[in-house]
């Protein structure tokens, strides 16, 4: 493939995160403080610690898009993520850093690096989308509140999880969990990342 091709594919796969970060910046700020220990589907994570995870994650995409991450990022578990005592305010303008820098055409070009995984740059960003889709409904679901994702955004992904294998992918979803073919395009979704879409606070 000439550079030409390769700069028209990085192009035609480029997509907007505007609604999934600002879906998420939405949960995020409406979270209370007495839900900050309460438990998510993410087990083992409460809230607090699922917010953490958001505001590091927002800013390791970020500095994927520019590819200052290239050749100096760390796998999430080598870090303890902590939440700043200004998250309510952090997240959301880290979110919207996010987006801008993956409306940059250059973000969309080579390979990038997060969490010490090198990806092309396109399909890194699928990695982000997802994170931003379903880490909300991880939030909304534990803290009571509505969440309507956008519908692109939904479609993306599901094409995306369509081949995870039945026993999830180490390190970043667990097992599959059945849902039916007639559910709705969100609980298929969440399925395929291992989540079970009925789930309810404890």
């Amino acid at each position: 493939m000439s550079d030409i091709d390769r700069q028209a594919a990085d192009a035609q796969a480029a997509f907007d995160m505007k609604s999934a970060a600002a879906t998420m910046a939405a949960v995020v700020t409406a979270i209370t403080d007495d839900q900050l220990d309460a438990a998510t589907p993410c087990e083992g994570m409460p809230v607090h610690r699922l917010l953490a995870h958001v505001a590091m994650l927002t800013e390791a995409f970020r500095e994927a898009a520019t590819k200052e991450s290239v050749g100096r990022s760390v796998s999430p578990d080598a870090v303890e993520p902590r939440l700043p005592a200004d998250w309510r305010d952090l997240i959301p303008a880290r979110l919207e850093a996010l987006v801008s820098a993956w409306r940059e055409p250059a973000a969309w070009a080579g390979d990038t690096e997060a969490g010490g995984v090198l990806l092309p740059a396109p399909e890194m960003a699928t990695v982000a989308l997802d994170e931003l889709v379903i880490h909300a409904w991880d939030l909304a679901r534990a803290t009571g509140q509505p969440y309507d994702p956008d519908n692109d955004d939904i479609t993306r992904l599901a094409d995306w999880l369509r081949a995870t294998p039945e026993d999830g992918t180490p390190g970043l979803f667990g097992p599959v969990v059945p849902v039916p073919d007639t559910a709705p395009a969100l609980d298929r979704l969440l399925g395929l990342t291992g989540r079970d879409p009925s789930w309810s606070r404890p």
